[in-house]
């Protein structure tokens, strides 16, 4: 038998954006978060791209974009919107952060 190795790691913040350091690291997590929601939906309700296409009312290349996991090119508004259209209400609250807290985060009802 081999000598075992110890693995190093590192424990996540629970931001992978914070993680690789990237600029607007909050705002990233957020649109992913809602990004995956609105593929989730549309995946669960088994629509061809040309139908995202007419219930989005977003062009082909953008459903791909969105179908891959590219929501970093959607705003935070457009993400909103698509939840709208697939008939999501989205709520915001505003309260104060607490120590350690991330700014910004995304809870699903």
């Amino acid at each position: 038998m081999g000598k075992k190795t110890k693995l190093a790691f590192e424990e996540s913040s629970g931001n992978v954006f914070v993680d690789l350091g990237l600029e607007d690291a909050a705002e990233l997590l957020v649109r992913a978060k809602l990004g995956y929601s609105v593929r989730m939906i549309l995946e669960s309700r088994k629509l061809k791209q040309r139908e995202i296409c007419q219930l989005l009312e977003i062009k082909q290349p953008e459903v791909s974009n969105l179908m891959n996991g590219r929501y970093t090119l959607f705003s935070q508004e457009r993400l909103f919107g698509f939840l709208n259209k697939l008939d999501r209400k989205v709520t915001v609250n505003i309260a104060p952060i607490r120590k350690g807290e991330n700014p910004q985060e995304v809870i699903f009802a």
